[in-house]
């Protein structure tokens, strides 16, 4: 392989293929890139076994090529010479088997490679029916769900984003048990067939990352056992997480007994205020007390202090009532909304809080009270 490319295209298809590698693996080849140099232009691979990532940089953006071939570098060392050379021309050149020289008119690095056989195989073709979204609408089913998976993995299923998906609705719903998020978006591709799998919210998140906010699309591709999505010059992989999410929607009241709608900045502001005053110890609590038309928010902590908040609320009736909440699990769940106003459901101080807005019922959070007795 002999190639002559600019630093700045080459960092940028690197700071991709870089993400696909685990800091966590002890097998030296999943630490690798495999770097393959065709007619078509120049593939940069990297796989963890659970994930993989591939880019593309075209014949038309590569200053010249030399020599076809493929080889496979240590990841982490590749990709820190390239960040720190200077914007110019950059010569890539397998000298000997196994070593390749990286230069620029005023540097040289020579690194030794891995054998090529060992890098795994990846099946990353295409399905026969690719959903179609625009990446920033994709890109908000990540943010307004991702935040509720799990981080435990003694329940693995719980740490993925659960997509189903009926003709053309698409339901993302994640939980950890003590809090729950969940979207619905109307596809433009009709499935035949129903859809449901798990896929490791890690791994969404890292892709969230990845994509802009454009209206351009993203495919994606489901299989038995991996997803794939692709996007502009890049592919990534993820595997799927093996189990049955379970049937969330039984959790999910459809009557409330109090419905308080709200300013959602003057109530984000407030817990926001009130969670200074809360520890991590007492699973960041906060007390809500609701009468009349006002909403009296309080948190403390004995030996630092004591704080109140108080929020005007409309009410669908004229009941009163306490409830305890992480204020953590609020403030997440907030940030989910793109409103004016917010819609809190409830069915007594022990019966889970539902947040939905009450324009649109595309998105729903839901939140288990802390019980403060």
């Amino acid at each position: 392989m002999n190639l002559e490319i600019k630093q700045s295209i080459l960092l940028n298809n690197l700071n991709y293929a870089i993400k696909g590698i685990s800091n966590k693996n002890i097998i030296p080849i999943l630490n690798c890139i495999k770097f393959e140099l065709t007619n078509e232009g120049l593939y940069m691979t990297s796989t963890d076994n659970e994930g993989a990532i591939k880019t593309f940089i075209p014949t038309s953006d590569i200053e010249k090529v030399n020599n076809l071939g493929e080889v496979v570098i240590s990841g982490r060392y590749i990709y820190e010479i390239i960040r720190k050379l200077p914007n110019d021309i950059i010569k890539i050149e397998e000298v000997i088997d196994n070593q390749i020289n990286i230069s620029t008119s005023n540097s040289s690095f020579s690194l030794n490679c891995n054998n090529v056989n060992e890098f795994p195989e990846l099946n990353l073709d295409d399905s026969k029916t690719p959903i179609h979204m625009m990446r920033s609408d994709f890109k908000n089913i990540i943010k307004q769900t991702s935040f509720a998976a799990s981080t435990q993995e003694n329940r693995p299923e719980f740490t993925g984003i659960n997509f189903k998906i009926n003709n053309n609705i698409l339901e993302c719903t994640t939980t950890d048990s003590y809090r729950l998020a969940k979207k619905t978006v109307k596809l433009n591709d009709y499935l035949s067939e129903s859809i449901n799998i798990i896929v490791p919210s890690k791994n969404l998140i890292e892709l969230e990352r990845m994509l802009d906010d454009s209206d351009e699309l993203i495919e994606i591709h489901i299989f038995n056992n991996k997803i794939i999505f692709k996007f502009g010059n890049i592919l990534m992989m993820s595997r799927l997480i093996n189990g049955n999410y379970p049937d969330t929607n039984k959790l999910i009241p459809n009557e409330f007994e109090s419905i308080l709608t709200l300013n959602l900045a003057d109530f984000y502001q407030a817990i926001d205020r009130a969670s200074l005053l809360t520890s991590e110890f007492d699973k960041n609590t906060i007390k809500l007390n609701f009468e009349g038309s006002t909403i009296n928010i309080s948190s403390n902590i004995p030996e630092i202090g004591h704080v109140e908040e108080t929020v005007s609320a409309l009410t669908n009736n004229e009941s009163k009532f306490k409830v305890a909440f992480s204020s953590k699990y609020m403030l997440d769940a907030l940030k989910s909304f793109d409103c004016d106003t917010v819609n809190l459901n409830f069915n007594g101080e022990e019966k889970p809080i539902l947040i939905t807005n009450p324009e649109n019922d595309d998105i729903i959070q839901l939140i288990v009270p802390v019980k403060t007795y």
